[in-house]
């Protein structure tokens, strides 16, 4: 972990992926991240995928570098815990990442009352506090509707939780620009990033709002083809599936000359009065003559013939693999990369984890760090964040408020 933000504190009471992710990148920078969950586990400690022995594979991966404290958030002395552990006090405290719902014991009004600088920064669904996760609002912005062949008119839904992460983002860089708002003038707020706002705002950001606004119409499915440019899947004569993409003026006219397509391209380019040289917008209106030349061209090759070649001229490809695949194969993405560490997990399991995903020049990259066993720090927690004693701790532990976990799962 990198230390830019080792003087801050931040407090999650959150589930699922969109704030969990904020939490685990400030982790990553060096803040400290406590997680409290309700004892046994809330709805994410279980959460698909899984290792063979039931353990949450998720779990780890999203809570690395983090604190955990078991509450019994049934009992109002538990409730009255998680409150304690949001407005903690310190100068870099006071910070509470959740996606509780806006009203409740958790509101930002309830918080503040205790702690006047304290900054809330809640990730929601809908901005009017309607339930959403990322699939339903991916399928409420229209995304699916857009993927797939021309020939099939079921939507298509992503299995990247997209959403959930550029919130996830979102809510870290907005929590980060709170908490300087403070540093300069006291004052604490209330952050809200729904998921759908965020979905619907970088759509227009990318000018798809724009584009169906001024046309009256939706942007047609193009199946693999890229939107806009040069790219789909081809097949190389030994069966492998490449994906191949030109978008800048090089990398088209390394592909040309890498397939040996001069004179076809320069036909094709007569006979309809263009240039593809440096418009990337007309090699997408006539994809299909320019796909027939460079499939016949990858097709008769093979992937070891091609792979070179590839590399020689600049050409930006990459062939289709599974994970499992691209784990294995490539030394770039894992085995090679020291963006991950081989850790030891709460479950028991020993596997590559990745670190903070940037590299930042004045600090050399530190391991990643595993995630806490749930309930592992609830003590050390408890005693230095709130100044609780000895006794006071283990009353709350016969009372059953709160539990801890030794080297196995709470």
């Amino acid at each position: 972990m990198y230390g830019h933000l080792r003087n801050l504190t931040v407090v999650e009471g959150a589930s699922f992926i969109a704030a969990p992710s904020c939490g685990l990148y400030l982790a990553q920078l060096g803040a400290r991240v406590i997680r409290f969950d309700q004892i046994g586990g809330g709805p994410d400690f279980g959460r698909w995928p899984k290792d063979a022995g039931g353990g949450s594979l998720y779990w780890e991966g999203l809570n690395k570098g983090k604190q955990s404290v078991a509450i019994d958030l049934r009992k109002p002395e538990g409730r009255e815990l998680a409150v304690r552990l949001a407005t903690a006090p310190g100068d870099g405290a006071g910070i509470f990442l959740t996606n509780y719902p806006p009203e409740g014991f958790l509101s930002h009004a309830s918080l503040a009352a205790r702690r006047p600088d304290q900054i809330t920064v809640r990730v929601m669904g809908w901005a009017d506090g309607s339930s959403a996760l990322d699939y339903t609002i991916n399928a409420a912005v229209g995304l699916p509707d857009m993927t797939g062949h021309p020939d099939d008119p079921r939507p298509v839904n992503h299995v990247l939780p997209a959403w959930d992460l550029l919130t996830g983002s979102m809510a870290a860089l907005s929590l980060l620009a709170s908490e300087r708002r403070r540093r300069e003038t006291g004052a604490g707020e209330e952050v809200r990033v729904p998921l759908s706002d965020v979905a619907i705002s970088t759509l227009g950001n990318l000018g798809q709002i724009a584009e169906v606004t001024l046309s009256g119409q939706d942007r047609p499915r193009v199946g693999n083809d890229l939107f806009g440019a040069f790219g789909r899947d081809f097949i190389t004569a030994d069966g492998s599936r490449i994906m191949i993409v030109a978008i800048t003026a090089r990398q088209w006219s390394g592909l040309v000359s890498c397939l040996s397509l001069g004179a076809e391209v320069a036909a094709l380019e007569a006979q309809a009065g263009v240039s593809f040289a440096h418009d990337e917008g007309l090699r997408f209106e006539h994809r299909e003559a320019l796909n027939g030349l460079v499939g016949a061209a990858v097709g008769a090759r093979t992937l070891a013939d091609l792979a070179p070649a590839f590399e020689k001229d600049g050409v930006c490809w990459a062939p289709y693999r599974t994970l499992r695949q691209a784990v294995a194969e490539d030394r770039r993405l894992v085995s090679g990369n020291p963006l991950f560490s081989s850790l030891d997990h709460p479950s028991g399991r020993r596997y590559p984890a990745p670190g903070f995903a940037a590299t930042m020049s004045g600090e050399a990259r530190a391991p990643a760090a595993p995630a806490p066993a749930l309930g592992a720090d609830t003590e050390e927690v408890l005693a230095d964040l709130l100044g609780c004693d000895g006794a006071e701790i283990a009353a709350l532990h016969d009372r059953g408020v709160v539990a801890s976990a030794g080297k196995g799962r709470a």
